[in-house]
């Protein structure tokens, strides 16, 4: 596997600041799979992002930038098990981790490691869903199950949701509508509403993105029409890292489409920004 940004930038990790792991796991994803192909996608797609970032005046590979081995599993399970203690690993020797998925469903151990590290943290989850089910399918490991999970991690103060514009009727009445940011309420060129988003997060944050949060984004397992435009996400985020400190981020739902390689330079590109602003 190649190393994000380009193998001449890949730094040995007892000397990179930030470590990029892969979780190539969509078991449970229950309308397309291919979520697994994401995260190389991302990577090689990487390779033809400017390593100048404009808005921050920096290269952030200066600061190291380690990419780790994929982590493999066969089942939820050992998903969560490996990825809790790979992620835990990291976080100890000091590391900034950013995640790429696969589906959603893996954020769940990194958020928990982060926790035990950092908390009491808020989450910050930008998604097209609510992923509030109990168990969708039956299976409380669903990546449509993540957030409800995640609300119940002992360490987790709060999860401030944007961009939700697809629930079921159940996820209705499990929902914290003070800490949910409808899409549809979210207009480009009013930014008023960012301010009540930091307001509602703890000092330390995890940053949860899933992909299909922006606009009309096709290469995703369970798109939705609609969303935040990539810069307005931007915005959101880079308002985040003024006013907080976020420990952790993962990029998860890249469903890439053969011959089309355009949403997997987005997806590439809004890792990099993000490390940009973090790293500012």
């Amino acid at each position: 596997m190649t190393s994000f940004l380009g193998n001449e930038l890949n730094t040995p990790s007892e000397n990179a600041r930030i470590i990029i792991q892969s979780v190539p796991f969509d078991l449970t994803a229950s309308y397309q799979k291919g979520t697994r192909f994401g995260p190389r996608a991302l990577i090689e797609a990487s390779h033809n992002v400017e390593t100048y970032d404009i808005d921050t005046d920096s290269e952030v590979f200066r600061q190291g930038i380690y990419t780790a081995p994929e982590l493999l599993a066969g089942n939820s399970l050992e998903m969560i098990a490996k990825t809790h203690a790979e992620t835990q690993k990291w976080l100890k020797q000091g590391k900034f981790v950013a995640t790429l998925g696969g589906e959603h469903s893996i954020s769940y151990p990194l958020v928990l490691a982060h926790a035990e590290a950092y908390g009491p943290l808020s989450v910050l989850h930008l998604d097209a869903h609510a992923d509030m089910h109990p168990a969708l399918e039956g299976n409380e490991h669903s990546h449509g199950s993540v957030i409800y999970k995640i609300k119940r991690i002992e360490k987790v103060h709060n999860v401030v949701s944007v961009g939700i514009r697809s629930m079921s009727v159940i996820e209705k009445y499990l929902i914290d509508p003070s800490s949910i940011f409808f899409a549809h309420n979210l207009f480009p060129h009013d930014d008023s509403w960012m301010d009540l988003v930091c307001q509602k997060l703890s000092p330390a944050v995890y940053l949860t993105f899933d992909i299909d949060v922006l606009e009309n984004f096709s290469a995703t397992g369970t798109p939705e029409p609609g969303g935040l435009c990539w810069d307005q996400t931007i915005r959101l985020i880079k308002k985040v890292t003024q006013q907080k400190k976020i420990v952790g981020l993962d990029l998860v739902e890249l469903m890439p489409i053969p011959g089309i390689k355009a949403p997997d330079f987005i997806a590439a590109k809004t890792l990099h920004k993000m490390l940009s602003l973090v790293f500012k």
